[in-house]
C-alpha cells in the first residue's frame, strides 16, 4: 500500500534529480562559453526520464547482435550526454550559444521549482489524509 502511495513521489524524485543534473550541465556550458574548442552538451530529458523510470528511451537502439557494444550509460540516473547544435559557430571552435544556454537555464529552473512544489503538495495532501484532517 505505501508503494502505492509513493510511486508518484517516485517518479517527480527522479524527474528532480534529472533536472538538477541538466542545470549543472547548463551552468557548465554557460561557464565555458569563451573557451576555445569547447562543445556545448545536453541530453534529452523526457527520453531520460522515461529510460529513469523503467520505459524504453525513445532513441535506445536495439541490439542485433551480443557482440555489439550498448549505446548510452549504463546507469539510468546518469543520461547519456549530446552534443548541442550550434547556429553559428564560433572562429575558436566553442559552439556555446549564449542566448539559448541562457532560456534553457531558465526554463529548466522554472521546471525544477514546479516540480519541487508538485511533491510538496502530494506530501502535504497524503499527510493530510494520513491525520485524517
Amino acid at each position: 500500500m505505501l508503494q502505492q502511495m509513493t510511486a508518484r513521489l517516485d517518479s517527480h524524485g527522479n524527474a528532480l534529480l534529472l533536472r538538477a543534473q541538466r542545470q549543472q550541465l547548463i551552468a557548465s556550458n554557460i561557464a565555458n562559453a569563451d573557451t576555445p574548442g569547447f562543445v556545448a552538451r545536453d541530453f534529452d530529458f523526457a527520453a531520460a526520464l522515461k529510460q529513469v523510470n523503467g520505459g524504453p528511451a525513445s532513441s535506445a537502439m536495439s541490439l542485433t547482435s551480443q557482440g555489439h557494444m550498448r549505446a548510452g550509460s549504463a546507469d539510468p540516473r546518469r543520461p547519456d550526454m549530446v552534443y548541442a547544435l550550434h547556429a553559428q559557430p564560433a572562429m575558436d571552435g566553442n559552439t556555446v550559444d549564449l542566448d539559448r544556454e541562457r532560456a534553457s537555464f531558465v526554463d529548466n529552473a522554472v521546471q525544477y521549482e514546479s516540480t519541487l512544489r508538485f511533491i510538496n503538495g502530494h506530501v502535504k495532501t497524503m499527510l493530510s489524509a494520513i491525520t485524517g484532517q
